[in-house]
């Protein structure tokens, strides 16, 4: 129920004459009335839903088989880092269009998933005790209202198990608890990804870990929270949860339930019994992360970053070492949007710097670009990029491809194409409020600016406007110039936030 229908619920109790007939003290009562039919009528709803689900949980599960890791399309063998001379720095430039293959449109982040209906705060006395519950998540302290009377004991996880235990989360002493996990959410500016993390924390933190008890705990909080879930068990005994994800995850196995793709968590079993319950208005998690959570800060070892070629562009940087674990934790082989492999750096692209890395990064570089010219403000922050991080392969560091959040590119040693152009187009648009987009060619990844002023040199025709070439792994390579071994080569653009 919303607003409006509890207004219209309201006013069909008690008679727009009759409030208009109250005193103020009438009123006050007639209206906390109110307010308590309005959140029974939430409560009784969510309950109605719960005993549904757990009634359904008691049937058949189905056995499924697990599908193998989605493997990430191959991009051509990675380009290396080119030097352009000095002598070709000179050389005037002349505006040259660079051929386009295909644009790739922006998704817009959508809202987080939400509760069925409101989760309402239950005052004490209708709850009979609070007690609380303190962990740690991603080195930040938490506290939930949770407690001894909250806990429950599976002997197994048959269908009958699970749905008692179900039964036991669904009561009203949990609503607090469930409050309390979302009001989490909103203070950690945590996505789904980030959410889920925590839950998962906290359920192996009160129950322990590989226990039943924990995942379904965190399964529980998790679909109640609005997101799409499947409870599984394995012939092992073990209880698994299964989350709907909007995106393609590689790397990742997987099961299909109703020609959707559920991925598992600590599961290497090749086949589970899945319940196929659904619940009202469950929606799939997003792997977008429209903001940088806010953990609490654990501090790594300053790091100088410089350019080479202007002394002055030099900033010192400390970075969250909480942040860093849990990118570290997100999946890192990358995902696509809409079945199209080239979404999969606009995720990171467009994921905003944590405030206290601005903080400490910002400061500097806005001070020695202060009164250039869009163009030679942008040279600065390229070479800067391009010769304040040390490149290097992927699969040489990691043993695969693997992509770079900003702020790992500040934290990391080395950094390849993708990593610089990700970090690059971040600066761009925060530092200088410029449009940004990614431009990639095969095995290779650089980026394009819309200046204002104008500006000559090689670009990219989208939407009716104009898209400098700027490429950070192009090293000595100022604004407007190609790589040579990507010249003339139709490009592909991503299009940013």
């Amino acid at each position: 129920m919303n607003k409006k229908h509890f207004i219209i619920a309201f006013v069909m109790v008690f008679g727009c004459t009759t409030m208009q007939a109250q005193t103020i003290d009438d009123f006050r009562k007639q209206f906390e009335e109110a307010t308590a039919l309005w959140k029974k009528q939430f409560r009784d709803f969510r309950e109605k839903c719960n005993q549904e689900y757990a009634d359904f949980i008691r049937q058949h599960w189905e056995e499924k088989g697990v599908e193998p890791p989605r493997v990430m399309p191959e991009d051509g063998k990675p380009i290396p880092p080119d030097f352009l001379p000095e002598k070709d720095r000179q050389l005037v430039l002349q505006d040259k269009l660079v051929p386009l293959f295909e644009i790739v449109p922006y998704k817009m982040p959508e809202p987080q998933p939400e509760p069925v209906e409101p989760i309402k705060e239950v005052p004490l006395p209708e709850i009979e005790e609070e007690t609380t519950f303190t962990f740690t998540f991603r080195g930040t302290q938490a506290t939930v209202r949770l407690g001894d009377k909250h806990r429950f004991r599976m002997n197994d996880c048959t269908e009958e198990s699970v749905a008692k235990a179900w039964e036991h989360c669904s009561k009203v002493e949990f609503d607090n608890l469930l409050f309390d996990c979302l009001e989490l959410r909103n203070k950690y500016q945590l996505c789904d990804w980030a959410y889920l993390d925590m839950l998962r924390t906290l359920g192996r933190s009160f129950f322990g870990k590989g226990t039943n008890e924990a995942v379904l705990l965190t399964s529980y909080i998790y679909c109640q929270s609005g997101y799409k879930m499947r409870m599984a068990r394995g012939d092992s005994g073990r209880l698994y949860m299964l989350y709907a994800s909007k995106h393609h995850i590689y790397g990742y196995t997987y099961f299909v339930i109703d020609n959707e793709s559920y991925y598992t968590i600590d599961c290497e079993e090749e086949s589970l019994h899945i319940c196929k319950a659904t619940f009202p208005k469950e929606r799939p998690m997003s792997l977008l992360v429209g903001k940088a959570p806010r953990y609490d800060v654990g501090q790594t070892k300053e790091r100088t970053l410089q350019s080479a070629r202007y002394a002055n562009v030099k900033a010192t940087v400390q970075i969250n070492k909480n942040l860093i674990d849990f990118y570290d934790s997100y999946p890192r082989s990358g995902s696509e949007i809409d079945d199209n492999f080239m979404t999969r750096w606009a995720i990171y692209a467009n994921t905003p710097l944590a405030e206290d890395i601005k903080q400490s990064l910002y400061p500097a570089l806005q001070q020695v670009i202060a009164g250039l010219s869009e163009k030679e403000a942008a040279n600065r922050l390229l070479n800067f990029v391009q010769t304040g991080l040390t490149y290097e392969y992927d699969e040489k560091v990691w043993g695969d491809d693997r992509a770079f959040f900003a702020e790992e590119s500040l934290y990391y040693p080395y950094a390849d194409c993708e990593d610089r152009s990700v970090l690059f187009s971040r600066l761009v648009r925060d530092l200088l409020g410029l449009k940004v987009v990614l431009v990639h060619y095969p095995g290779h990844l650089a980026t394009a600016v819309c200046f204002n002023d104008e500006v000559k040199g090689d670009f990219i025709q989208v939407n009716d406007q104009k898209f400098v070439v700027c490429d950070p792994t192009f090293i000595g390579g100022p604004v407007g110039w190609t790589m040579t071994s990507c010249r003339n080569q139709p490009t592909t653009v991503i299009l940013l936030d």
